[in-house]
């Protein structure tokens, strides 16, 4: 009966904690959220020496405050979940080790060059927030649109790399090392801030030639920052589009319209792909 007990106790402690289906998780990931800011404020406020010299004793309060209950959350996901190795080890297992160790490091190490290198780590906090986000639809919607213009975008960058390449080096020839385009790679960077339409103004053409390629250059830049965002858009459309089909069992969502069973409940998702394929009248 006491094993019983403790698996049911593990199991409810595991559905609040990396589960957000439920008012409990709800609660849980909203209130560790605003403690992840909390805790982030107060670590930029410390690096200010006016704050740091009239409310440092907020500061501590907060930061040990933050402290003790990231460390009690991390002692339960270890108790919760069936294979702690594989979550201790893992890029936010350790991001979660991190945003509490070295508060209490500052109690042995305080004071030295050491402790203030450690204790910018608890910046790392801020990723934990991207840890909330694939509980929400709006994230994996999001992630989704994101993997699918991956390849695009690959193709995209490779594109614009041989182009800043190739007027890196037309500027370098046209210009030369007496207007400021002292080698190619120099030439090359000048290429991609005015491709970004950044321009530092470090480096510019002093040429009619020269000036009327960085024209050219200028204006091709405004065409080619709309593509990504084009991509990622179209994606994003689709992605939203798809995560409007639920599983009828368990109202998961059906990532790929083409499945035959529900990835989450196995259910048979034949009615459904006829239903979607179908063309309304």
């Amino acid at each position: 009966m006491p094993e019983r007990n403790n698996d049911l106790l593990r199991k409810k402690i595991y559905i609040i904690i990396f589960r957000s289906d439920t008012p409990a998780g709800k609660l849980f990931d909203i209130t560790l959220l605003v403690v992840i800011l909390l805790s982030i404020f107060s670590v930029v406020l410390e690096s200010v020496a006016e704050f740091r010299r009239d409310y440092i004793t907020y500061i501590r309060i907060i930061e040990w405050t933050c402290t003790i209950f990231f460390t009690i959350e991390y002692a339960l996901r270890i108790y919760a979940i069936d294979k702690p190795k594989k979550y201790i080890f893992s890029f936010y297992g350790l991001v979660d080790l991190v945003a509490f160790v070295p508060t209490y490091l500052s109690l042995f190490f305080a004071g030295t060059q050491f402790l203030v290198v450690v204790r910018a780590f608890r910046l790392l906090r801020i990723f934990r927030i991207l840890k909330l986000s694939r509980f929400l639809s709006e994230g994996n919607i999001l992630k989704q649109a994101l993997q699918n213009s991956m390849h695009k975008i690959v193709v995209f960058l490779m594109t614009v790399l041989t182009l800043v390449t190739i007027m890196g080096t037309l500027m370098y020839l046209i210009e030369g090392p007496n207007n400021g385009f002292r080698n190619i790679p120099l030439s090359i960077y000048w290429a991609i801030v005015t491709i970004t339409t950044v321009g530092y103004g470090d480096v510019s053409p002093q040429s009619p030639l020269g000036q009327f390629v960085a024209s050219i250059l200028m204006i091709m830049g405004y065409g080619i920052i709309a593509v990504p965002t084009g991509i990622v858009s179209v994606e994003m459309a689709k992605a939203t589009e798809l995560a409007k089909i639920r599983c009828p069992a368990c109202r998961a969502s059906i990532s790929d319209i083409e499945a035959n069973f529900c990835s989450n409940c196995g259910v048979n998702l034949e009615r459904i792909q006829t239903k979607a394929k179908t063309p309304e009248p």
